[in-house]
Parts: C-alpha cells; sequence; structure tokens
C-alpha cells in the first residue's frame, strides 16, 4: 500500500512538472509543445489516480479485516 502512495506522489509531482513546462511553452507562443507537456501532464494525472485508487482499495480490505 505505501508503494502505491509513494507511486501516485510520484506521478502527482511528474503532472505538476509537466503543468508548468505547458504553460511556459504556451508563454512562448510554442503551442505545439505546451500541447504534448499538456498531454504528458494528463497521462501522469491518469496514472496517479490509478495508484492513488489502488491505495485506497488496499487500505479498504485491510481496514475490513
Amino acid at each position: 500500500m505505501k508503494d502505491d502512495h509513494n507511486k501516485a506522489a510520484e506521478h502527482h509531482e511528474s503532472a505538476a512538472k509537466s503543468h508548468r513546462a505547458a504553460a511556459e511553452a504556451h508563454g512562448r507562443d510554442d503551442h505545439a509543445k505546451g500541447k504534448e507537456h499538456s498531454t504528458q501532464a494528463q497521462q501522469h494525472a491518469q496514472n496517479a489516480s490509478d495508484h492513488s485508487k489502488t491505495a485506497h482499495a488496499k487500505s479498504t480490505q485491510q481496514q475490513q479485516k
């Protein structure tokens, strides 16, 4: 369970970095690069969500024992 929480946190951090990179690219009017970073951010956010859900499910299972 701890591993899933750590993986979720890592993906959240990666998503934040990608969001910042996208904002910077859009600020330079490099919209192609901005879109690329936005897509990466969405993928990291989805992975973070998946790991978070897995950790929550494992936590719930342990509480029921």
